[in-house]
């Protein structure tokens, strides 16, 4: 009964001119959606490099992407390899790992810095940050509680333009290594999200309100880079 009577309420242009306005309207309500990711695109875009090419930094910066099983996920692997690469090149002297600890049965750092101590980066070179709930919080706790004023970021290609305006906003002057990813669902599916998620992002990068926990400073990381 609802529908028929919803429909009778929705009245479609009946003149060529009232189409043409519906389609302006159409036309305005698309530019302003895909408006944030442009701002991402044209902004950090220029600052995306592989981990060749990556500039020199005191720490590279790893964001959380899910575990399976208590283990890092394919995704975070990936970019926990190309973190381990540039340690190994002497890019960067350290490694943040930013992620979801939430539950004592999911800890994502602590997972992140198995991995990477598992493939060679040593334990006094790795620090965590247990309160990386999501991008704007990994980066403006990297900068307020760690001091992270420099860094390489590291994540798939997908979603490393948003991380650079995010931590380029909480005041980190970073590149970012955009990592290869497979043509897969993940990928079809993180892409479609970040067209969504830029939208929070501009609103983060305009606002900048505190983290979801922020605590007391930190003194690992100074003392990892040194």
């Amino acid at each position: 009964m609802r529908g028929p009577g919803l429909m009778r309420r929705i009245r479609l242009p009946r003149t060529r001119r009232g189409w043409r306005r519906a389609y302006q309207v159409v036309v305005v309500l698309t530019v302003l959606a895909l408006a944030p990711a442009t701002w991402l695109n044209t902004s950090a875009g220029p600052r995306v490099r592989t981990v060749a090419a990556a500039p020199h930094a005191p720490v590279a910066v790893v964001f959380g992407a899910g575990l399976w099983d208590g283990e890092p996920s394919p995704y975070l692997a990936d970019r926990l390899d190309a973190a381990a690469q540039l340690y190994r090149r002497g890019t960067v002297r350290a490694i943040l790992v930013t992620g979801d600890n939430s539950r004592d049965d999911y800890d994502e750092p602590g997972a992140m810095r198995g991995y990477l101590e598992h493939h060679g980066v040593p334990a006094r070179r790795i620090v965590g940050d247990h309160a990386g709930f999501d991008t704007w919080d990994s980066c403006s706790r990297a900068h307020r509680i760690f001091g992270v004023d420099r860094a390489v970021l590291v994540s798939q290609g997908f979603h490393i333009r948003r991380a650079l305006a995010l931590c380029a906003a909480a005041g980190i002057d970073a590149y970012g290594v955009g990592v290869a990813a497979p043509r897969d669902v993940t990928w079809a599916y993180g892409g479609v999200r970040e067209i969504f998620a830029a939208g929070k992002a501009a609103a983060d990068a305009a606002l900048r309100p505190d983290p979801h926990f922020l605590g007391p400073r930190e003194k690992g990381l100074a003392v990892a880079v040194r």
